[in-house]
């Protein structure tokens, strides 16, 4: 079993967190949720879902978990404005643990600087984003990086996305 972080706060895409989070759960991994302040409530943006916030991140050791995954949605934009979120990030990038990031999650790996010569997909608008920050941009389904950044694109991605991130952490 793996001790997942997602990083997430308000406005996050909810299906892009409730279906890969149910997925690695039925896999048998832990999920967690780091944010901006422990024990407060965020929302998502599409379903209204309420997720609450196990760990801040400024208070948390990116060393306790395997992997990190990010949601899309406004979420990652909220976030990447933070330095300790950005410090969070950056440990799964230098130890290359697992990153799982889906749709406009990329937005957040942007400001970590952690994108350069890794091969990753987005939601078409944050493409450009991704090539600007040295990252190789692919309009896929599923883009697996050697790294072992695994991303998506939109929900529609979703089976493919929730069973290379399960698959990931089998191996």
């Amino acid at each position: 079993m793996s001790k997942i972080a997602c990083i997430i706060t308000d406005l996050f895409e909810d299906i892009e967190y409730t279906d890969p989070r149910q997925a690695l759960e039925d896999a048998g991994h832990q999920v967690v949720t780091i944010g901006l302040e422990q024990g407060a409530e965020v929302t998502g943006k599409a379903q209204d879902t309420k997720v609450t916030i196990d760990y801040a991140a400024q208070n948390t050791d990116p060393q306790d978990f395997d992997a990190l995954f990010i949601p899309g949605g406004y979420s990652p934009d909220k976030l990447r404005g933070h330095e300790d979120v950005l410090d969070f990030v950056r440990h799964f990038a230098m130890y290359q643990k697992p990153i799982f990031s889906i749709c406009h999650a990329p937005q957040l790996l942007v400001n970590a600087g952690v994108l350069n010569g890794k091969n990753l997909t987005a939601v078409k608008q944050v493409g450009q984003d991704v090539i600007n920050a040295g990252g190789n941009y692919f309009d896929a389904e599923v883009v697996i990086d050697p790294s072992g950044l695994i991303s998506s694109r939109t929900p529609d991605d979703l089976p493919a996305f929730n069973q290379a991130i399960v698959q990931a952490l089998e191996e």
